[in-house]
């Protein structure tokens, strides 16, 4: 992927740009030739003849890609990298001959509306110009590229020090074109953003910093720059399992997702995304506490209507194709829980007070007292009936807890007696009727005998001890019946509580839980031996979508996947801690 803080287009090693939304994350797609087919469109620039060898990979701490090609004439480095934003998004490939002769090919097939829609293109002073009703698009490029069947197609030869270029810049067709750049220094210019922002990240994570890096830029670069909010994927549709119908929509700011990834920014020095995020928060949820959504908008929208693209075939077949997610619609306990955690972490930090979001942190807080004991939708956002999810109760105990801790921080005034009461009935409630004796397990619901891996939150959140014994015989259960491979799976996919009732493949922040559960257990061998393993299944440049197919070994699920991330970034700093002999705190708050 590469990114301007607005938008992210996918860059296949074959040196095809198959992604790509404008103007923003969850706009309409441009290039779908992911989840479709080339006609639907791509930006692909590669060798003619035969590639011997290609190998993909970031200048070191930067979204900038490189795809090396080997031929039998010669090697070239295709740069592909977005400007950060200031008007207009920016798309820059960059073709530089490394040693002998290569000829190359161009082939540019522009649609707008996911896909759908041919623009009119024609030749301008300044370029090509790509118009669709309000979409439009200029490509300014030092190679000449001729219309051949409704794509732009160009072949060019570069030589050992030669460079290329093409600029593709995206615009309002009522507006003037954008402004002239230079490639060149844009590109040195979005290096040093990369490397600045990087710089103020702290600590030092020995052979795993590499990888920690890698997902603190990914993360950033989720992040929508106007408003603070951060989307839980980059794509669209992208199979839980090739073949199956677990396509969905993550283009979208989840408050679960953002909330964990601002964890992991607050802890390392980037404060300037949590306030940024909180100040997104704000704006999102103000209104009533029980119209609170999981996910909203990059700008804060609630509409979120779910719709199929009957005219693309999915990736890899899988259909049906979906825009926007139903699930905005759900009742989900656990995010009250998840917003509380990351407010008051933000107060412990040092992060100046708003007495806004404290007010609005009150509010949620009486009406998570309120309706702890209801059933919900869940972290899974099933498709089936709502039920006591033992994850969601656990998480509106955060939310309690939180909130009078925030109480003494804050030395504020609040109703601490109905909290601490609501607090401490969800505590027996949960080790009551949560944990079964029977399966030696905290279950996926209360009074049930099916394992879920939202339990292994519960000491990472701070609601119980890591060695409490029920819990290591939870973990010790995950581990042994609720793994493929050694990975983990979210609970029991074919077992028809999501109604959906489809095999996936293997989620990996659950994963990346359990090696948390394993170090704060001293287990820091299976842990360490997990985490690489982990490690080990990222993309050939560090990037992870949300599950993993043991069996194919191949990623499913949508991609650059914050939440998974994150889940690296606080595996790491467990184990890395654990092994440096510092007692790790079994409690966040």
């Amino acid at each position: 992927m590469v990114g301007d803080l607005h938008t992210a287009a996918m860059i296949s090693d074959e040196g095809s740009v198959d992604w790509l939304c404008i103007p923003r994350f969850d706009s309409d797609a441009c290039f779908a030739s992911l989840i479709g087919k080339e006609d639907n469109g791509r930006f692909r620039i590669a060798p003619r003849a035969r590639v011997q060898k290609v190998v993909q990979a970031y200048e070191t701490d930067t979204l900038v890609l490189t795809t090396t090609f080997t031929t039998e004439t010669g090697a070239v480095r295709l740069v592909d990298f977005m400007p950060i934003r200031e008007s207009h998004a920016r798309l820059v490939r960059i073709v530089q001959g490394i040693s002998g002769e290569v000829e190359m090919s161009v082939d540019l097939t522009l649609r707008f509306d996911y896909g759908l829609t041919v623009p009119w293109v024609r030749r301008v002073k300044e370029g090509i110009d790509f118009v669709s009703g309000p979409n439009a698009a200029i490509l300014t490029s030092d190679v000449e590229l001729h219309g051949i069947g409704l794509a732009s197609i160009g072949h060019f030869t570069v030589a050992a020090g030669e460079q290329k270029s093409f600029v593709l810049a995206f615009y309002d067709s009522v507006t003037a074109l954008p402004r002239a750049i230079d490639p060149f220094v844009e590109l040195a210019q979005v290096r040093r953003f990369w490397r600045s922002w990087l710089a103020a990240t702290h600590e030092d994570y020995g052979p795993y910093d590499a990888c920690v890096r890698r997902s603190l830029v990914t993360l950033k670069a989720l992040t929508y720059a106007p408003t603070g909010g951060m989307v839980a994927a980059l794509t669209t549709s992208l199979p839980e399992q090739l073949g199956g119908s677990r396509n969905w929509d993550y283009r979208y700011c989840w408050l679960r997702d953002a909330t964990f990834a601002l964890y992991a920014f607050l802890h390392r020095g980037h404060g300037r995304e949590a306030r940024a995020w909180r100040a997104w928060l704000l704006r999102a949820v103000a209104g009533s506490a029980d119209q609170l959504q999981i996910l909203y908008g990059v700008g804060g929208e609630r509409r979120i209507p779910e719709l199929n693209l009957d005219w693309l075939d999915g990736y890899a077949g899988s259909k049906p194709v979906r825009i926007g997610n139903a699930a905005s619609e759900q009742f989900q306990l656990d995010v009250y829980g998840e917003v509380t955690d990351v407010l008051y972490q933000m107060l412990k930090v040092g992060i100046r007070h708003d007495e806004n979001a404290w007010e609005i942190q009150k509010y949620l807080t009486d009406h998570v007292a309120s309706v702890w004991n209801e059933p919900d939708d869940g972290i899974w956002e099933i498709r089936g009936e709502r039920q006591h999810f033992t994850h969601s109760k656990v998480m509106a105990w955060v939310a309690l807890d939180r909130s009078i801790s925030s109480l003494d921080l804050l030395g504020a005034d609040g109703p601490r007696e109905a909290w601490s009461a609501a607090r401490a009935q969800i505590v027996e409630t949960v080790m009551k009727r949560g944990y079964s004796e029977r399966v030696g397990a905290f279950t996926q619901a209360l009074d049930s005998d099916r394992l879920d891996a939202a339990v292994l939150l519960a000491p990472i959140m701070g609601f119980i001890d890591a060695n409490d014994p029920r819990m290591v015989s939870t973990v010790n259960r995950i581990a042994k019946d609720l793994t493929q491979d050694g990975f983990v799976l979210r609970y029991e996919p074919e077992a028809g509580v999501d109604g959906i009732g489809e095999p996936e493949g293997v989620f990996l922040p659950c994963s990346f839980w359990l090696v948390e559960n394993l170090a704060m257990q001293g287990r820091i061998d299976e842990a360490e031996e997990l985490l690489q393993k982990l490690i080990g299944v990222a993309s050939g440049v560090g990037i992870y979508s949300e599950e993993f197919d043991p069996k194919r070994h191949t990623m499913v699920g949508n991609f650059a996947q914050a939440f998974s991330h994150v889940g690296l970034v606080n595996a790491v700093h467990r184990v890395v801690t654990a092994k440096r002999g510092v007692k790790v705190a079994q409690r966040r708050g």
